[in-house]
């Protein structure tokens, strides 16, 4: 999958995009909002969600924006430097990892779904907008913004596989089962119907 010739560029791709992945947008945003830390506030989630139950609509936007941007830009800057659909795959993959487990801040990340819709608009606008559908008709349905998100990144393998995009496609397989260990708190609360709806305090 990675000769001799393509594995050092896909190491440096990577490394790149795992830092640009650690930017938190939340703790950036609030600190320059002068919001409370969203570690130690609402959910405690450094996230767009958690961001919009501490300090409302235009803070949350922007917090899903640089965490989009974070994952789209690492991932169509691959797609510039290589056509090697597993390089740009693991350009997304470690961007997505370095949201969870950001360099800059103790390790101690968000839980990933702006930066994963970020890298998949990076990798296929097409798919990428078919997954902005999905979640935002689960969640007008539901409410419940982490059951749209396990709900669409477990469609979004298969997405890119109608799209003829294995490499992607395995690639968002793994982001897709870390998106579940990330929002185990979230399952535990969808079980037992205490899981909060979209936009409560």
């Amino acid at each position: 999958m990675f000769s001799a010739e393509l594995a050092l560029p896909a190491l440096i791709i990577s490394i790149l995009a795992y830092l640009a992945g650690s930017v938190s947008a939340a703790i950036l945003v609030c600190r320059a909002m002068g919001l409370q830390d969203p570690r130690t506030a609402g959910s405690g989630n450094p996230g767009a969600t958690n961001v919009l139950r501490v300090g409302g609509k235009l803070p949350a936007a922007l917090t899903l924006l640089g965490d989009g941007l974070k994952g789209f830009l690492p991932v169509l800057i691959a797609s510039m430097v290589t056509s090697h659909p597993p390089t740009i795959a693991l350009a997304a993959l470690a961007a997505f990892i370095g949201h969870l487990y950001p360099v800059f801040f103790q390790f101690e990340g968000g839980k990933g779904v702006a930066t994963a819709l970020g890298a998949l608009l990076g990798v296929s606008l097409s798919v990428g907008a078919l997954a902005l559908i999905t979640w935002l008709a689960i969640s007008l349905t539901f409410k419940r913004s982490s059951l749209s998100a396990l709900a669409t990144f477990v469609l979004v393998p298969l997405y890119l596989l109608f799209d003829a995009q294995q490499a992607l496609a395995a690639g968002f397989v793994i982001i897709a089962v870390f998106l579940f260990y990330t929002h185990r708190g979230n399952i535990s609360r969808l079980l037992d119907g205490t899981e909060p709806v979209i936009g409560k305090k």
